[in-house]
């Protein structure tokens, strides 16, 4: 973090001199004919955006528009003095000022747009809203290389920056506080450059340029203008973190192809398929016929799952995937829970059709307290969580509720498609034998 003061512009030549001389002549004169635009009825705030070289003429982030040329409220004594004479003393609200006004900035078109008196500490002050569309002039005096050179005044200096707000507009402003080596050098940049500007450079790039209104040798000083909250906060952090004594150090480097994503997800898809296949052979394994019907319901679940995938549509990410696999053991458990409450029926002797109804009632109340505990989980995680936390906790909650619908519906429906009405199949086939049975009878 730096604070740099104008630099004094280096002596031009007689062949630079005229070059610059013919350069502002060209554009006064395309000021001139935006000049005669603007008084003819043409837009205004479209002129501004489309020929304006004021650098603050940029997008509003609140309302995602340009500036238009828009200067905000300003009391007079803001500007430089040939803008502030015609703003404050030649014009009314809503008038065009009828000639170009020159400042050592270049040639201005000026619109006087609204205009508004207030208390401040008793008096009051009478503040004037401006546009204009500013065509920048080169120096026929001197050139200037770099516009703003160092004062020695860091960002060690700083000891910290806050947002505040005007007593009398309650605006957002940017405080800054010094060191008392920093109050020094500070106090003598604000004498030297009264009415110029101070650059505040942070990487060597300029983020606010303010105008020194005042001496200041308190070590305090206000950053003022038409901040939004937001963008005074935004200042204000990147003034403390400028003002720490870290240096951004290059310690490694490393190129990352495209493929690397997509090899990623297809190992991770692979690693899914791969665990999925042995868990359906442990399932009929020790399932058997219950565990053959989930495998051929959880393919069901499967396909459902992408296919919303791909309508909605989500962006299979490595969380994303990682959030699928996880919903399908979810409903691997739910499964598991139903047909352990059916060999449970069973095995006390109730005919098979009552046994995998109860089964799946008994086995209702725990899946659903488990995996509406896990919604809720997700959704913590949807509306707090970054992308990639998204990315998961979305995957995960379409696989919970879709695994509900495989375990009940689906294979409740085929287990009954395939015992059929008379309920006669071999205990074996649910992995129960008669004997067990007999004995608990």
């Amino acid at each position: 973090l730096q604070f740099k003061e104008e630099a004094d512009p280096v002596p031009l030549t007689d062949e630079e001199k005229q070059e610059a001389e013919a350069e502002n002549a060209a554009v006064k004169q395309k000021a001139q004919d935006i000049l005669n635009q603007a008084l003819a009825g043409f837009d205004f705030a479209e002129l501004a955006n489309t020929y304006s070289e004021d650098p603050s003429n940029v997008i509003d982030p609140t309302t995602d528009e340009m500036a238009g040329g828009d200067l905000g409220f300003a009391r007079q004594g803001s500007y430089a003095q040939e803008f502030d004479d015609v703003l404050f003393t030649k014009m009314g609200d809503g008038e065009i000022y009828p000639e170009l006004v020159e400042t050592q900035f270049g040639y201005h078109v000026i619109k006087r747009t609204a205009s508004q008196t207030i208390d401040e500490n008793g008096e009051h002050v009478q503040q004037v809203r401006a546009s204009h569309v500013l065509f920048r002039t080169r120096s026929t005096t001197g050139s200037i290389q770099d516009p703003y050179t160092t004062t020695g005044l860091t960002g060690k200096n700083l000891r910290r920056a806050n947002v505040q707000f005007a007593q009398t507009t309650n605006e957002p402003e940017v405080g800054l506080q010094f060191d008392s080596e920093g109050a020094k050098l500070f106090g003598e940049i604000t004498k030297r450059n009264l009415g110029k500007t101070v650059a505040i450079y942070l990487d060597g790039v300029p983020i606010s340029t303010p105008v020194v209104n005042t001496e200041i040798t308190n070590g305090q000083a206000v950053i003022s203008g038409n901040f939004t909250l937001d963008e005074a906060k935004d200042l204000v952090k990147r003034l403390n973190s400028g003002a720490l004594p870290v240096p951004i150090t290059l310690i490694q480097q490393q190129t990352v192809q495209a493929s690397l994503g997509e090899q990623s997800i297809y190992k991770s898809f692979f690693a899914g398929l791969l665990g999925f296949a042995l868990v359906a052979l442990f399932m009929i394994a020790y399932y058997r016929l219950p565990g053959l019907l989930a495998v051929l319901a959880l393919t069901i679940y499967t396909v459902i799952v992408l296919a919303i995938f791909k309508l909605w549509p989500v962006t299979m990410t490595l969380a994303g995937v990682a959030g699928f696999i996880l919903s399908i053991g979810i409903a691997v458990d739910a499964n598991i829970l139903i047909f352990e409450r059916t060999k449970e029926e069973l095995r006390s002797g109730a005919p098979l059709l009552r046994a995998i109804e109860t089964g799946f009632e008994r086995a209702w109340a725990s899946i659903r307290d488990s995996n509406f505990s896990s919604i809720i989980t997700s959704l913590i995680l949807i509306w707090f969580g970054t992308s990639f936390i998204k990315g998961f906790a979305v995957t995960l909650t379409i696989g919970i509720l879709i695994s509900m619908f495989s375990a009940i519906t689906i294979t409740r429906t085929l287990l009954r498609l395939t015992i059929g009405k008379n309920g006669k199949r071999s205990l074996w086939l649910f992995g129960v034998k008669e004997e067990q049975t007999k004995e608990t009878d």
